[in-house]
């Protein structure tokens, strides 16, 4: 292929290589000129335009993308009309894609004009879902490259397996310390899971924690089902425990215990009388991706599952990585010494002055907030300045604080964030974070707001006044980095989407959420204050 400008008047059945306006129309880059074409292009004013000239070695882009697409497809895959160059493809069926990864690495080796992108192998995928694109980059392609791209693809190399296993056992195991309740959710969950894949549970069970009834209930539940999932009370970890005695007792065997995916590293796959059994890992129980459903898919579509293959599974197998994520053996670690963060480093843009000196039922509004947070069970006080040091620091006078200057105050309140959380000493488990322009909060406030981190799995504790979310917010130290981490003005908001289950709401009441960031504002929280000291 020949690249490059040509005068207008011999620019007729060469291929555009960039976009024209004309008076009436646009040429589109790819476009095939025409003598009309050109003859418009004349017109226009233009004396020569940059073109691709195709030779008799080369093939245009839209057959060579049709030419190797129709050759990377294999069953269940749809091919769409390839067009500029790109032709996609399509399942045209439910169930799980499959890839040859080799095959895909070596076409895409051949000539950096030849691309193929494909799904993850073994994504889930319904009817018309793309799971691939095949994109020839130039207006054409050597026809020695594209014959060597399809010389390596000696079979389909893309495929859609259908599902394939529609009966499904569950055994869940018993213990006195697991409630009903946590195994009827479990089954939701697992049911969710089956949804879309046209299989069902054929058959719910509930056994004491011991090998010998499970075996039993293992026995007779795949006299009806093609597969049985364990949902044990206690975690697996040993070889010999219960869930894998239980397949051996049997007459079963045990192909791999353990995965190196996480979550889902408790994994145990076996298999009686040619039939997959999965002992769950305890991650299972939640809806959330993790290593069960990796080998759980593969199964249903009829995917042996080895256990050279589950060892395989360690690249991307680190799925999540959050601080919701406790280590092993480990509790969640609130208990300890606690810290108060007060952000007091604005530059009041929208009071006209700095408001955190600004007085409050006869003090500065900034000491209000950060006596309260020293007469609360916070063990320590930071206040953050920026603006102003001075100014704020004289109005702190004599209160046993630490101060965390944050020169890039301007840059917004997550620089100031960083600064607090950077000074709170590294034996404090959660921080209370107050914004230094709540005056009317009360050591009450603070202590209800900390307490809210008690809650179970809760690692974000948000005060709220007649239900809408506000100040101040109490944040387990696990979510320090990430919080130190966040930019602009938007502090922590961004992570609480990501820790939506994580997160407790603690009311406190109008007054303690009252913020002075205009003078409208701060004659309301005047005002109210004359009512708190009134009612005290």
């Amino acid at each position: 292929m020949k690249f490059g400008p040509v005068p207008v008047g011999e620019s007729a059945g060469t291929i555009l290589a960039h976009s024209q306006r004309l008076a009436d129309r646009v040429l589109r880059k790819g476009h095939r000129i025409t003598e009309a074409d050109a003859a418009a292009l004349a017109s226009s004013g233009l004396a020569e335009v940059t073109v691709a000239r195709l030779t008799e070695e080369d093939v245009h882009e839209d057959a060579a993308a049709a030419a190797l697409a129709e050759r990377v497809g294999g069953p269940g895959i749809r091919v769409d009309k390839a067009d500029t160059g790109r032709a996609n493809l399509y399942a045209e069926r439910d169930g799980l894609v499959t890839v040859d990864a080799a095959a895909v690495n070596a076409l895409n080796a051949v000539d950096p004009a030849l691309t193929l992108a494909t799904l993850a192998a073994y994504r889930r995928v319904a009817v018309g879902r793309m799971v691939g694109t095949v994109k020839v980059i130039p207006f054409a392609v050597r026809r020695a490259s594209l014959d060597a791209a399809l010389s390596h693809v000696t079979r389909p190399i893309l495929s859609v397996t259908p599902w394939s296993l529609k009966r499904v056992a569950t055994l869940s195991t018993m213990l006195p310390t697991l409630k009903d309740s946590v195994i009827d959710k479990t089954i939701r969950t697992f049911d969710g899971r089956l949804a879309d894949t046209g299989a069902g549970i054929v058959r719910d069970e509930r056994v004491a924690h011991e090998a010998a009834p499970l075996a039993k209930a293992l026995a007779d539940s795949l006299k009806d089902a093609e597969m049985a999932v364990v949902f044990g009370a206690s975690a697996v970890v040993d070889e010999d425990d219960v869930i894998p005695e239980a397949i051996a007792r049997a007459g079963g065997r045990v192909e791999r215990f353990g995965m190196p995916v996480d979550p889902g590293n408790l994994l145990v796959l076996g298999e009686i009388d040619g039939k997959p059994v999965i002992g769950a890992p305890g991650c299972a129980r939640s809806p959330k991706e993790n290593g069960f459903d990796w080998v759980l898919d593969r199964l249903l579509a009829g995917i042996a599952v080895t256990g050279e293959e589950i060892a395989g599974m360690g690249v991307g197998g680190l799925l999540m990585e959050t601080a919701a994520r406790p280590h092993p053996r480990r509790g969640k670690g609130r208990a300890g010494k606690t810290a108060a963060v007060v952000l007091a480093a604005g530059r009041s843009s929208r009071m006209g002055s700095n408001k955190l000196v600004a007085e409050v039922a006869g003090q500065p509004m900034v000491r209000r907030v950060a006596e309260a947070a020293l007469a609360s069970r916070a063990d320590v006080v930071v206040v953050v300045t920026g603006h102003e040091p001075e100014r704020v620091e004289a109005a702190l006078e004599g209160l046993d604080v630490t101060y965390a200057h944050n020169p890039h105050y301007a840059d917004g309140l997550s620089t100031s964030l960083r600064a607090g959380l950077s000074a709170v000493p590294e034996d404090v488990e959660a921080a209370l974070i107050l914004l230094g322009d709540m005056p009317l909060v009360t050591a009450e406030d603070c202590n209800k707001v900390l307490a809210g981190l008690s809650e179970p799995d809760t690692l974000v504790a948000i005060a709220t006044a007649n239900g809408a979310r506000g100040n101040p917010v109490a944040w387990s130290r696990r979510l320090f980095p990430e919080l130190k981490a966040t930019e602009g003005d938007a502090g922590g908001r961004a992570l609480l989407s990501r820790y939506a289950d994580n997160v407790t709401m603690v009311e406190i009441g109008r007054a303690g959420a009252l913020d002075a960031d205009t003078p409208d504002a701060l004659s309301e929280v005047r005002s109210a204050a004359g009512g708190v000291a009134a009612e005290s």
